[in-house]
């Protein structure tokens, strides 16, 4: 099928309970394994591109990559832009066939990250491209984006209302405790804070940075309204713990699909496993 909107794909999960998987890609065969594991599952799937990979595979590449591998599909595939930066980008993306963005102004003022949000809204809305917004800053580092642990701030649950209020964006990205990349100890996510801004909005919420949050913590995230997980550092722990493996064991290979056959299938399994932690499996 064609690609879909993230909007509808995060309302159902709103509405049956459970969370739909935000895996993000580097190149083709994550693109594979991302889809692979989403039509084994029977579940719909969210394919993310972050400022890394736009850089690294090119935008065209990507968008290409996934729109053939959703067009192969039985299952619901969106096309996301994770953490943009820049009205600029979020056109180029909505010429390259991206069905949802995000447009992260969680650096700014308020009123500029509303600002900047409705600007976005206004622009891509018509298309029926889905915007996904973020509040509080989320800790660590992703590709070009870094939080220090000093600037990460939790999500305020009476901004995150007001926010809701002035921008009517499709999903709200919010900070109660996780980080990008590899955590150095087991995160604790603040659910009291997390309950309170689900009291205060209704739009599905996501959460950032859920590679190694242990299995419970997601679930309980999911129970008290989290409709959008995001998982990168895992998927990349994995592809290249398997790639190094067939490297170690065979040192003469010089075959890359010798490589990275294993390190796609090794993903596809991470992939599964996590799709069916968030609940989505069946759900297509």
């Amino acid at each position: 099928m064609s690609l879909v909107s993230m909007a509808q794909l995060l309302l159902d999960a709103q509405q049956g309970q459970y969370a739909v998987g935000a895996f993000n890609c580097n190149n083709m065969e994550i693109v594979q394994a991302i889809v692979s594991a989403a039509e084994a599952e029977k579940s719909p799937v969210i394919v993310q591109a972050s400022q890394g990979a736009i850089k690294y595979a090119g935008i065209e590449y990507i968008a290409a990559m996934t729109r053939l591998a959703a067009e192969q599909a039985s299952v619901p595939v969106a096309l996301h832009l994770d953490h943009g930066t820049s009205f600029v980008q979020i056109m180029s993306c909505v010429r390259n066939s991206f069905t949802s963005v995000m447009i992260d102004g969680s650096k700014l003022p308020l009123e500029e990250n509303i600002a900047l949000t409705n600007k976005v809204i206004e622009a891509v809305r018509p298309l029926g491209i889905s915007v996904e917004a973020e509040l509080g800053k989320i800790g660590g580092t992703e590709d070009d984006i870094t939080v220090s642990e000093k600037e990460a701030l939790f999500t305020d649950p009476a901004e995150a209302e007001r926010f809701v209020s002035e921008a009517k964006v499709d999903a709200l990205a919010i900070a109660i405790g996780t980080a990008h990349g590899q955590y150095k100890g087991v995160p604790e996510l603040d659910f009291q804070r997390l309950t309170e801004i689900r009291r205060r909005v209704n739009v599905p919420i996501v959460l950032h940075g859920s590679s190694g949050v242990p299995d419970e913590a997601i679930q309980k995230a999911i129970s008290l309204g989290v409709c959008k997980v995001n998982i990168d550092t895992n998927i990349r722990e994995a592809f290249v713990a398997a790639a190094r493996k067939v490297m170690v064991d065979h040192p003469q290979e010089i075959d890359p699909r010798k490589m990275l056959g294993p390190a796609r299938e090794a993903t596809v399994a991470i992939i599964r496993e996590k799709i069916r932690l968030f609940g989505s499996s069946g759900k297509a």
